[in-house]
């Protein structure tokens, strides 16, 4: 009898592990999604109002320096079969409130160094 439930025991033990995958999991998106043509539309001297208003309010500003700004998205996929997990972030220097400099993953459009004015 110990050995017809060990049996039944370990056979269904095998069978929920093989149906895991058929469990589904959320992708976590957290932070600021930013695609390349928002990106595009960045300029150097924009004003801080002015890259929120392209690119909506940053998720982290930097309490000692209020002049760097931070973009980050973060994926977190809840099942391998749609992809991995990634990162993407963006980092904007402000010099005498003006856009100075971009770091980050995003590619600048060649018409970054024009600045609107002109």
């Amino acid at each position: 009898m110990k050995l017809y439930q060990l049996c039944l025991l370990c056979g269904l033990t095998l069978t929920t592990a093989a149906c895991s995958n058929w469990i589904y999991r959320i992708d976590v998106p957290q932070g600021n999604f930013l695609d390349q043509q928002a990106v595009d539309k960045l300029r150097i001297g924009m004003t801080k109002e002015q890259v929120i208003y392209v690119l909506g309010h940053p998720v982290v500003n930097d309490a000692f320096d209020k002049d760097t700004w931070y973009y980050v998205y973060d994926m977190k996929r809840g099942m391998k079969n749609r992809g991995e997990d990634f990162q993407k972030q963006m980092i904007i220097t402000f010099e005498n409130e003006r856009l100075a400099k971009i770091d980050g993953d995003f590619e600048l459009s060649e018409d970054f160094n024009t600045p609107l004015d002109q």
